[in-house]
């Protein structure tokens, strides 16, 4: 399938939010949100957002949440990550979704990792045009969004080893899975650490990203199709 995904950010969303775009929407009627990391928008993301649309057809938008701002070292990604306007994130998310409806793209899901799959969790209240929602080893704090109204259908990926205190760790997805008593979702666990589908990470896991991102590509063709 033709990539439409530029070197770099051309486009922007509502807001002025950048973004970059990958699939063909004359050749597929589903739509994918991909969520960054708390890097920002670089290489790896966009990369792994067409390599996902690729393997299920779909087109792929990943909204740059930083406004052009990447970062290379963990000190600087925990202060953009921090800094970040979280409502106003879901509101580029929301834009990214009405972007994929005014291409033609009929049922849209959301998808993203570490700070991207909290943000997913909260989309999957907050953001009406999403169909389906898959988060990777992140969670949004309370005051965000209250995830036990989550209404669609959800998927989550999480490691037993992830040590991300309050975020992802296992004691986080405890509680995220005392929230989601009453929302129908499946619940993936694996034995891998944080960041287990980003190869530039200390905890990539080829077994555990191979497996997690065949079960949202799944998840997500069954329902956006």
């Amino acid at each position: 399938m033709a990539s439409t995904r530029p070197k770099f950010p051309s486009q922007n969303l509502m807001g002025d939010c950048p973004y970059v775009m990958s699939g063909d929407p004359s050749n597929t009627k589903k739509g994918l949100i991909v969520l960054q990391e708390w890097w920002g928008l670089n290489d790896q993301i966009q990369n792994e957002a067409e390599m996902i649309g690729n393997m299920g057809n779909f087109v792929t938008i990943v909204p740059d949440l930083y406004r052009g701002k990447i970062a290379i070292d963990h000190e600087t990604a925990g202060h953009y990550m921090g800094d970040l306007d979280w409502p106003g994130a879901v509101k580029d998310i929301a834009g990214a979704a009405q972007k994929l409806k005014s291409m033609g793209c009929e049922k849209i899901g959301v998808t993203g990792f570490c700070m991207g799959g909290a943000l997913s969790l909260a989309a999957a209240v907050l953001v009406e045009e999403i169909q389906a929602a898959a988060p990777f080893y992140g969670t949004p704090k309370d005051e965000l969004a209250d995830l036990s109204k989550i209404k669609i259908p959800l998927q989550c990926h999480f490691g037993v080893e992830d040590t991300v205190e309050g975020f992802s760790c296992p004691k986080a997805q405890a509680k995220l899975k005392e929230k989601l008593e009453g929302v129908i979702h499946e619940f993936h666990v694996y034995q891998a650490a944080h960041g287990f589908t980003n190869p530039s990470s200390p905890g990539y896991d080829k077994d555990a990203c191979d497996l997690s991102l065949a079960r949202m590509v799944e998840f997500m063709n069954k329902h956006l199709s």
